[in-house]
């Protein structure tokens, strides 16, 4: 049971959290009795914010659609003046462009294609709306007038700035071309480029608005005559220097540039072998009896010709990348086309020239002729690929211009072959025309130059002969090929001058001297072909030919020691008695002797005499035949003497001994010396 005082202080608890919790709730009566009225006054506000709102809107709305209408009424009146002032303009169109159509492009092209296009817009305005309009047909006019104008600005442009290329910048040009010290790189300006801006807007209107192909004939016209120009200026300069400087510049010389522009030399494109080319060409010509100085313009004529070739390669390459800037891109490779073909055909018809001219030289039988071709051609063939890059696109009979020429020299020229080793198998064989010392004969010298010529253009050679052994081209052969021909020609041409020389030697009476005439050239020929490096090339068809020419030399030496037998003979011991001690010589034995002595001598004279009038160019050679000779004669002479020491055979010794051993040396020491 609980105690009574622990239920009072409970009870009482109790009461205090009732009490508590009542005046909560009275609180929370009274909030929400506030919170009624402030919610019955918001929705009174609103309802009164939104009728006055209704009214609001009902008054705006009227007001706003009427500003909005007006707004459009508006914008309706500016468009129709806009659209009236731009029509009224094309009335005024032809008289607002009057002074600067009359005027003309010149300094001022910007303006001039504005009021054009001015000019365009009132003719399409008229066309559309008003066809039968006085003033579509001024504007037309206006047009017509412009367009004739724009043209007239374009040829005058063109012809007022189009100038050949100086000499000098296409000879740097060709000389960067074959990397040369050249310090900066040449730039070819055809046109200035303010100039050349012009042209090409002018171009592009033409083009797209005035639906007129007439300038690209004015371009190609005008350019065309530049480019043939510059080229022909270039052959002048090349002349007038050659003629001024005194330097003849051989197709085989190369020189390197680093002159100054007044004093500028001329490079030869291509080639590296040196002046000996030159001098073999004009020891041939003058064996044929042609003046130097005829041969000095035709090599000039030649170098100038192969200087035009790279010329022409390389303007023509600048000239297409003008035109590309100019010409719409599906008229530019015609255009191109006609453009080069003045100076294209200029080109082909001088080398067709030379091609003449050679084959009426080798009508003539001088068949150094064909010299002129190989240094052209060599180039041609060089420059063959970057011709046909540069006329790629062309028209085939212009693509096949050089081909022709290059086909047509190597005909010309493997006839030149053909012929001149005929003419070294047929030269006839003339007393008069051999050499009385029994040197080197011309026809060997000729025929030995001439294969030198051949090495230093072994590959058109080898190339030139190929072309001719069917009707495929050459191309189709390879360079091994072309080499075994080049020597097989070679091999025929030593050979048909062997078999010559040979003939020729038995002109001479004398036997050595024949020997010695054979010995000189074989011995010529053997030292020029290892000289040259030719022996190099004939050894790839004629293994044995250098030992076969010495053999021939041996063999020739023998045969002229053979003439010395008359005077050894008398040395023998045929016949000279024996002598016995205490006996004396009979008469006819002692005559026996003397006239071994008088052989002797005689024999000695007389060939020394005679053989001391004779040639041996080669001093090795020479020195070689002197000292075998001295040792037979010397060493039989000395035996003889020994022999006949003890025999008194004469009153009068010094009557037959009358040289000592070291004095016949001497006197076959002085043989082959003209000068002795």
């Amino acid at each position: 049971m609980i105690p009574t005082e622990d239920a009072s202080a409970r009870k009482r608890e109790i009461e205090e959290k009732l009490k508590q919790e009542q005046e909560t709730l009275s609180f929370v009566r009274e909030n929400l009795e506030k919170s009624d009225q402030l919610t019955k006054g918001m929705v009174s506000i609103l309802s009164s914010f939104e009728s006055r709102l209704m009214q609001l809107e009902n008054s705006i709305i009227p007001v706003h659609k009427q500003t909005e209408n007006l707004q459009r009424l508006q914008e309706n009146v500016d468009k129709t003046l806009l659209c009236m002032d731009h029509v009224i303009s094309y009335y005024h169109v032809a008289k607002d462009t009057d002074r600067i159509i009359r005027e003309g492009p010149t300094g001022r092209l910007d303006e001039y294609l504005s009021c054009i296009a001015k000019i365009q817009k009132a003719v399409e305005y008229f066309q559309d709306n008003n066809p039968d309009s006085p003033e579509l047909n001024t504007v037309k006019a206006r047009f017509e007038k412009g367009k004739e104008l724009l043209e007239a600005e374009f040829r005058s442009l063109l012809n007022r700035y189009s100038k050949p290329v100086p000499p000098i910048l296409i000879l740097d040009c060709i000389s960067m071309d074959e990397e040369v010290e050249v310090q900066e790189e040449v730039v070819l300006e055809h046109l200035p480029e303010t100039v050349l801006q012009d042209i090409i807007c002018i171009a592009g209107w033409l083009t797209d608005y005035g639906r007129n192909q007439d300038f690209m004939n004015v371009y190609f016209q005008i350019r065309s005559t530049q480019l043939d120009r510059s080229i022909k200026g270039l052959k002048d300069h090349f002349r007038k220097n050659s003629a001024s400087s005194g330097i003849l510049y051989s197709p085989a010389v190369q020189t390197k540039r680093k002159d100054t522009p007044t004093k500028k030399t001329p490079k030869r494109p291509g080639y590296d072998h040196e002046l000996r080319v030159k001098l073999h060409s004009d020891a041939l010509t003058e064996k044929h009896g042609a003046s130097t100085g005829k041969d000095d313009a035709l090599d000039v004529e030649i170098d100038s010709y192969i200087h035009c070739i790279s010329a022409f390669v390389r303007l023509a390459q600048g000239e297409y990348a003008l035109l590309t800037e100019v010409i719409p891109e599906h008229h530019q490779k015609k255009t191109f086309d006609s453009l080069i073909q003045e100076a294209l055909d200029n080109l082909m018809l001088e080398g067709d020239n030379i091609v003449s001219a050679a084959r009426r030289a080798i009508m003539r039988h001088d068949y150094s002729a064909v010299l002129t071709i190989f240094p052209i051609l060599r180039h041609l063939k060089m420059n063959k690929s970057e011709f046909d890059s540069t006329l790629q696109g062309t028209a085939a009979s212009t693509k096949n211009k050089l081909p022709a020429l290059i086909a047509s020299m190597e005909t010309i020229g493997a006839k030149a072959l053909e012929e001149f080793a005929d003419s070294i198998k047929n030269d006839p064989d003339k007393e008069y025309n051999m050499p009385k010392d029994g040197t080197v004969h011309e026809l060997t010298s000729n025929a030995i130059l001439f294969l030198q010529q051949l090495l230093d253009f072994h590959e058109t050679a080898g190339a030139m002969l190929a072309s001719q052994e069917s009707s495929s081209s050459s191309s189709s052969y390879t360079s091994d090929f072309n080499k075994r021909l080049l020597s097989s020609y070679i091999c025929k041409v030593l050979g048909n001058l062997q078999l010559n020389l040979l003939s020729k030697s038995k002109v001479y009476e004398d036997q050595a001297l024949s020997a010695i005439f054979l010995h000189n050239n074989y011995n010529y020929i053997l030292k020029s072909l290892e000289k040259s490096d030719l022996i190099q090339l004939v050894t790839v068809t004629q293994k044995r030919a250098e030992m076969s020419y010495r053999e021939l030399i041996e063999q020739q030496i023998g045969m002229y020691q053979r003439s010395w037998l008359k005077v050894t003979e008398n040395l023998t011991d045929r016949n000279i008695p024996v002598l016995l001690p205490g006996s004396k010589l009979k008469d006819k034995e002692r005559q026996v002797i003397k006239d071994k002595f008088k052989g002797f001598n005689d024999g000695l004279e007389e060939l020394c005499k005679i053989q001391k009038g004779w040639a041996i160019p080669d001093k090795e050679q020479r020195d070689f035949i002197r000292h075998a000779q001295k040792k037979v004669v010397s060493d039989a002479y000395r035996a003889f003497l020994h022999r006949c020491a003890n025999m008194s055979f004469t009153k009068n010794p010094e009557k037959y001994h009358k040289y000592r051993p070291e004095e016949v040396e001497e006197m076959i020491e002085k043989l082959f010396d003209t000068s002795a």
